[in-house]
């Protein structure tokens, strides 16, 4: 059982949980630390899924105007957790946070291994997306 709040986590309650997760390995290796702190203070909207133990079990972080789109960050569950719908709920519970289904548009990048789920809540690739990106990615996974 787990249970989802709004609220903030400490760069240290998150890397603690990204070693719990796959999502650790789309970050690059560059400044991490001072990225992370930054990315916990400042995203719209902060999800998180505790089990009856109070561990971290999910996190979903995402950006949106409340109008028009919600940009999902972050999104991961904890290894030992997956298959058990946490990450539907914090899909389901941002979006609704953010305006709903009737008004909000949802984005993400998606890692190959994730598609499956995605498509699963019905969203499908995109091929109108432009980018700019001119920052040093060095990779790496969280450990």
């Amino acid at each position: 059982m787990y249970k989802i709040n709004e609220e903030r986590l400490t760069a240290e309650e998150y890397l603690d949980f990204l070693k719990r997760t796959d999502l650790g390995s789309q970050y690059p290796k560059e400044r991490f630390a001072e990225r992370i702190a930054k990315l916990v203070n400042n995203v719209s909207i902060s999800l998180v899924a505790r089990n009856e133990k109070d561990l971290i079990v999910g996190v979903l972080f995402g950006l949106t105007d409340y109008a028009y789109w919600l940009y999902v960050t972050d999104l991961g569950v904890d290894r030992d957790y997956e298959g058990h719908g946490i990450g539907r709920q914090l899909m389901k519970a941002a979006h609704a946070i953010a305006g709903g289904q009737k008004d909000i548009a949802v984005y993400l990048i998606a890692n190959e291994d994730a598609i499956p789920f995605y498509e699963r809540l019905g969203m499908k690739k995109a091929d109108d997306v432009m980018q700019y990106n001119h920052i040093e990615w060095t990779e790496f996974t969280v450990q």
